[in-house]
C-alpha cells in the first residue's frame, strides 16, 4: 500500500494553514553539559517542519531523547533541543513541560499560525513505549494533522509511531521518512548487481538482514567483528578474537544459503591485529591469526576487495564498521570501504552511526545517494519485515 506523502498534504495550499500539525520526529541526539553535540538528526527534519511552518501550520513537534524509563529525567530533557531547534530554524521554539495533560494542551492552544512548539520527551512516560490507548488518544487530541518523519522509530509500536495515528484524521509521512523509504526500497528490488556490506560486532545484532541477504546480494561482505564467527564457522584459526560461539551454527546456516543462492560471500583473508584492544598497542597484519593475537580490523588486501566490489556494483547497502572504528589504527578498512562506496555509480545506501561517521569524517557524504537516519529501522525494512509506524499511515490511507 501506497502511504501519503508531505507533497500529497500541500497541493492544497489551505490544508494546513491554522490546524494543528502534530510531527513525530527523531531528536534522540547526543548532550554535553547541556547543550545539544551533534545536531545531525535535527537538521534532518528542518524540511518537513520548514515546509509546515512556511505554510501556515501550528506545528507540534515529539520526540524522545534517550531511555529514561518512563520516569523524568532532567539530563533527557529535550529543552536543550528546544534551544538549537530554534536556532536552525532561525525563530523561536516554544517548549512544553510535558507531552500531554495541561502543560502540553495550553501551550498547542497558545500556538499562532507558522509557530512552532517542542513537546518535552515522549519516554517520560512508560505508555509511549507500551503503545497504551489512553496515552495514545491523549496524543491525538492535540492535532488535525499528523506527520510521521521519525524513520529512526518507525519499526517501534509505540503510542506516537503507531498508536495515535487511527485517531487523528489526517496521517501523512514526512520529507525525511519519505525519502528513506524511496531509497531503501531500491535494496528490496536492487538493480544488479547488489552488494550488501555488514560489519559490527555481533553477529547475533544482525543475524535477520545476514540472513535475508544471503538470499538476495549477489556479493555479501562482512568485516568487523562478526566475521570471526564467519570465520570460525568455517574452521578458520581466529586466535583471541571475539567470536559468539553460541552463533557459529548459525553462521553456518548463513554460508549455506548464499552457496544454495549461487551468491558470493566474501569474508576477510588479512587482518590487522594486536594483543590488546587500546590505542597504541603494537599491530601486524597477518593472513593467519596467531594465538593471543585478536582481530581488530579487515586487512589491507581485503579492504581493496571489498571497496573494488563497491565500485563495480549497481546497489550497495552498507551498515556497520569493518573494525574498530574508534581508534584510528583499526579504521583503515572502513575508511577503504567508505571511499569505494563513494566512487561506486551504483546507488549507494549507508546507515549505522560508524558507518556514517566514516563517510561524513572523509568529506565523503555528498558522494552518497542515500545516508539513513534509521539504524535498527534500515535493517528491518531492508530484511523485509512491515515497519509498523509505516503500516499505520499505510492504513490511514
Amino acid at each position: 500500500m501506497a502511504v501519503r506523502s508531505l507533497d500529497d498534504l500541500l497541493r492544497d495550499p489551505s490544508a494546513v494553514r491554522g490546524r494543528r500539525v502534530f510531527v513525530r520526529a527523531d531528536l534522540n541526539v547526543p548532550l554535553a553539559d547541556g547543550e545539544v553535540a551533534d545536531d545531525t538528526r535535527i537538521r534532518a527534519t528542518l524540511p518537513t517542519l520548514r515546509r509546515l511552518a512556511d505554510a501556515g501550520a501550528r506545528v507540534i513537534v515529539a520526540s524522545h531523547l534517550g531511555r529514561p524509563k518512563g520516569r523524568v529525567d532532567a539530563k533527557s530533557s529535550l529543552a536543550p533541543v528546544a534551544r538549537r531547534l530554534g536556532e536552525l530554524l532561525g525563530q523561536p521554539v516554544a517548549f512544553a513541560a510535558d507531552c500531554v495533560g495541561p502543560a502540553a494542551e495550553e501551550a498547542a492552544a497558545k500556538l499562532g499560525d507558522g509557530e512552532v512548539l517542542l513537546l518535552e520527551n515522549l519516554r517520560f512516560h512508560a505508555e509511549e513505549e507500551k503503545n497504551e490507548p489512553g496515552f495514545a488518544a491523549a496524543l491525538a487530541r492535540l492535532a488535525d494533522v499528523y506527520v510521521n518523519d521519525a524513520f529512526g522509530t518507525a519499526h517501534r509500536a509505540h503510542a506516537s509511531t503507531a498508536g495515535m495515528v487511527p485517531l487523528v484524521k489526517v496521517a501523512v509521512a514526512g520529507d525525511l521518512l519519505r525519502a528513506e523509504l524511496e531509497h531503501l526500497r531500491r535494496a528490496l528490488e536492487p538493480e544488479r548487481p547488489f552488494l550488501c556490506l555488514l560489519g559490527g560486532a555481533k553477529v547475533s545484532d544482525k543475524l535477520a538482514v545476514l540472513g535475508a541477504m544471503a538470499q538476495r546480494a549477489d556479493v555479501l561482505c562482512i568485516g568487523g567483528a562478526m566475521a570471526y564467527t564467519f570465520l570460525r564457522a568455517r574452521g578458520v584459526p581466529t586466535g583471541a578474537s571475539r567470536v559468539e560461539e553460541d552463533r557459529i551454527e548459525e553462521a553456518r546456516r548463513v554460508l549455506a544459503a548464499a552457496e544454495a543462492a549461487g551468491h558470493r560471500l566474501r569474508l576477510p583473508v588479512d587482518h590487522v591485529v594486536a594483543e590488546r584492544l587500546e590505542a597504541g598497542a603494537p599491530t601486524r597484519v597477518v593472513r593467519e591469526i596467531p594465538d593471543g593475537w585478536m582481530g581488530l580490523d579487515i586487512g589491507p588486501e581485503t579492504a581493496a576487495a571489498y571497496a573494488e566490489e563497491a565500485r563495480r556494483a549497481r546497489t550497495i547497502f552498507w551498515n556497520g564498521p569493518m573494525g574498530v572504528f574508534e581508534i584510528d589504527a583499526f579504521a583503515k578498512g572502513t575508511e577503504a570501504v567508505a571511499r569505494g562506496v563513494a566512487e561506486s555509480a551504483g546507488h549507494s545506501i549507508v546507515g549505522g552511526g560508524d558507518s556514517l561517521a566514516a563517510v561524513n569524517k572523509l568529506g565523503l557524504g555528498g558522494r552518497i545517494r542515500h545516508l539513513s537516519t534509521g539504524g535498527g529501522a534500515s535493517l528491518e525494512f531492508v530484511e523485509g519485515r512491515a515497519l509498523p509506524g509505516v503500516v499505520a499511515l499505510e492504513r490511514h490511507g
